[in-house]
């Protein structure tokens, strides 16, 4: 019998040989023992085996030191560099010492997890730094905004659009503590500022992006935005409510900068920049504008008091005041150029500036309104439907984004319009761009709530209201302004095509364009009469009077200048009615309330125009009999509120002195005989009364810091008011009184040579 397949395979494979293959190694042994072997490292860097713990170093409740908390901030896990966090806010509000200490290393290691792409981790950073950067001077954290604002601007580059959204909540912490960092350099293209790369950073996720200063105002707008993300209403009122802030910081003019200087000394100041192009020069307003300013009361109540002298040092500040065009002309004579020259030095010796064009924020200004004008209008019209629908409540986000949207191009046109010295093209189509812009929310105007009359009434939407009123009134006032400087302005052949071309994209003619203006003005008007009257605007359903807000008085001044300076005779009945109403709610303020001294400051340099020499306004006060009867009735509340301040608010009391003062000097004709008479009699109980239990008793006067300046000042007004008009039997009770309240202080020396002399 045959032997099996199987046996015989099983017996030729022990004895079978491996065919080797090209390319292929000799293959181990099959008996073969692999004696290979691999080691790996252990890090010990904080176990007790490797060095000693330092027991007293402050730690966490988790036992976490500065040095162990840092390191995790680098950690792959994300809830532990989120932990790390959390342990660096706890450690050094334990030890506060430690943030002056460590603060270079916390920034540099915190910075890394701006773009992080865990979305709790950068939650907990905002937390962070929001609480960080109270705990740090701003003098502390500018040496550190570099790194900060490295990886910031790159985070609002990233990829991921959750990322870029959160790099513009650092932004709004920087913003709040070191702004003039944030925003340094930003109207210069390609310089690599901060400013510059935040501002593209905002534009980009906006999907708005620009190349600036190719083709000029004029050129073309090139989008270089790759942007592709749709934000949610959310996310882009994070935006531009962000952005409203930078602009609010870097777009500065003049007049704001200096009444900023002035507000940060705890005082309350007028807005007087709008006065400005109702003078012949700039060195003519800044006189006028210093005539009311307080000096004293915002010096303190212990300002050295400088007596004449015949001659004096010039180094000392303040006293003489520089005169530049009184040196160097006895020894420089005049050239044949100069002479050829006489028009633009005569503007450079006005303080015009025509010669010199705009400066270089006005005009990135002005790009950047015309590159953002689409978004701020699409953006309106997206929200507008359902903020002003009859039949809901407003949605919170789309309020705010109209506001905020509102807030922008209430800083780009005003510093566009309010100072530009010569109109160009460039103006000219800002002011056609805030014309289309006002166009889409005049049908909204007054803005209010037209929801049902069951809805619950919500502070805080109100208040968005009214803001969204004054910021209309605003920039009505900025095209009423650029109007009235340039009346005479003939446009170029390239400003014609332009405003032809669009003309013809908005499909409206001229005529059409002033009536609808026309209509606008009279609804601002009859806005700010029932603001001012505290009448509920039309749709509000309250019995209740409101009292205007400082800040709302303050915003809306520069509108009703417009309107009483208006050169439209179809205005002129409605800027009369409009100026009772602000002389009625000027005297009815309160002589206590900060709202006075704003009504004090601006009705008072109203009255002062009269007699300006380089004023070219047509606004003049008291030109009928009616309204100079009510300013005599303003002006003799005045010692009333004198009375009633007593020695408090110094600074409303100073303005009311110099007021006063300046009427004198100036011959006032609003104050008549029977006006002047009346002031006498009524400054009396200003310094002595006569109780009818008491007796004599001192007044307000004697309530004032002692040795002030503002003392000297109450005399000078009673000295001058003495010398102004026939002399009555006032004068002799005033004298006495006056005698009576310094008795023996130390100004009894100074009201003596006073009253004596001739």
């Amino acid at each position: 019998m045959p032997k099996s397949t199987k046996k015989k395979k099983d017996k030729a494979a022990d004895f079978s040989k491996a065919k080797l293959k090209l390319g292929k190694g000799k293959q181990a042994p099959t008996n073969a023992i692999d004696t290979s072997f691999k080691a790996r490292s252990i890090a010990l860097p904080t176990q007790s085996i490797a060095v000693d713990k330092d027991t007293d170093a402050p730690s966490t409740k988790r036992k976490l030191t500065f040095e162990a908390l840092i390191a995790h901030t680098k950690h792959y896990n994300a809830n532990t560099r989120k932990d790390a966090i959390l342990g660096l806010r706890e450690l050094l509000e334990g030890h506060p010492g430690l943030i002056t200490v460590h603060l270079t290393q916390v920034v540099n290691s915190c910075v890394r997890l701006i773009g992080d792409e865990d979305g709790s981790v950068r939650k907990g950073l905002l937390s962070f730094f929001t609480w960080l950067f109270r705990q740090v001077p701003p003098d502390n954290l500018i040496p550190h905004s570099p790194v900060l604002l490295l990886f910031t601007t790159s985070a609002q580059t990233h990829i991921f659009p959750e990322i870029r959204i959160d790099a513009v909540r650092f932004l709004d912490i920087y913003l709040e503590y070191i702004p003039d960092i944030v925003t340094e350099g930003w109207m210069y293209p390609g310089g690599g500022a901060h400013g510059r790369r935040v501002l593209e950073g905002y534009l980009g996720i906006l999907n708005a992006g620009t190349t600036f200063g190719e083709g000029g105002d004029t050129g073309p707008v090139q989008a270089t935005s790759t942007a592709s993300v749709v934000l949610s209403p959310a996310s882009k009122l994070v935006v531009l409510r962000s952005l409203a802030s930078f602009l609010s910081h870097a777009i500065k003019s003049a007049w704001h900068d200096r009444e900023s200087a002035e507000a940060s000394s705890s005082t309350v100041t007028t807005p007087t920049w709008y006065l400005s192009s109702s003078f012949a020069s700039s060195n003519a307003f800044d006189a006028f504008d210093a005539l009311l300013r307080p000096i004293i009361s915002t010096q303190g109540s212990r300002e050295p008091i400088r007596t004449w002298r015949d001659e004096v040092s010039p180094e000392e500040d303040g006293f003489v005041g520089p005169f530049p065009l009184a040196c160097g002309i006895s020894s420089a004579a005049w050239t044949i150029g100069d002479l050829n020259d006489v028009d633009a030095a005569i503007s450079t010796l006005k303080g015009d500036g025509t010669g010199e064009g705009t400066s270089a924020d006005v005009s990135c200004a002005v790009q950047l309104a015309r590159t953002v004008h689409s978004t701020l209008v699409s953006t309106f019209l997206d929200c507008a439907p359902t903020v002003f629908s009859p039949s809901s409540s407003p949605p919170e986000t789309e309020l705010q984004m109209i506001l905020v949207v509102c807030r922008i191009c209430r800083s780009l046109y005003g510093r566009i319009l309010q100072d530009s010295a010569e109109a160009g093209t460039s103006h000219e189509s800002a002011e056609a761009d805030l014309q289309n812009i006002l166009s889409y929310l005049s049908p909204y105007f007054p803005f209010t709530i037209t929801g049902p009359s069951t809805m619950r009434r919500d502070m805080k939407t109100e208040q968005a209201f009214q803001d969204l009123n004054l910021i209309f009134c605003e920039l009505s006032s900025f095209l009423l302004l650029a109007s009235q400087r340039h009346p005479s302005h003939k446009p170029t052949a390239q400003s014609k095509t332009l405003q032809s071309g669009k003309s013809k994209r908005a499909g409206v003619t001229a005529a059409s364009m002033s009536a609808v203006q026309t209509r606008q003005i009279e609804r601002v008007s009859a806005y700010i009469a029932q603001l001012l009257q505290g009448q509920p605007s039309a749709g509000v359903q309250s019995s209740l009077l409101r009292q205007v807000t400082p800040q709302a008085y303050s915003a809306v001044l520069p509108t009703i200048w417009c309107l009483l300076n208006g050169q439209t005779p179809d205005l002129a009945g409605s800027s009369e009615l409009l100026f009772a109403v602000v002389l009625e709610h000027a005297t009815r303020a309160s002589s206590a309330s900060v709202l006075k001294r704003l009504t004090v400051d601006f009705i008072g340099r109203l009255v002062l125009l009269d007699g300006e020499a380089e004023y070219i306004g047509t606004f003049r006060p008291g030109t009928n009999e009616e309204q100079a009867a009510k300013l005599q009735e303003w002006v003799l509340q005045l010692p009333k509120t004198l009375w009633e301040l007593g020695g408090s608010h110094l600074t409303t009391t100073e303005t009311i002195i110099r007021l006063l003062l300046r009427l004198c000097h100036r011959r006032s004709r609003l104050l008549q005989p029977a006006t002047i008479t009346a002031l006498r009699s009524r400054l009396v109980p200003y310094f002595c009364i006569t109780h009818p239990a008491r007796g004599r008793i001192p007044g307000p006067y004697a309530k004032l810091p002692l040795n002030s300046s503002l003392r000297h000042l109450v005399l000078d007004l009673v000295a001058m008011i003495s010398r102004t008009g026939p002399l009555t039997s006032v004068d002799d009770e005033l004298g006495a009184s006056v005698t009576e309240a310094v008795g023996q202080t130390a100004e009894a020396a100074y009201w003596y040579t006073l009253s004596t002399r001739p």
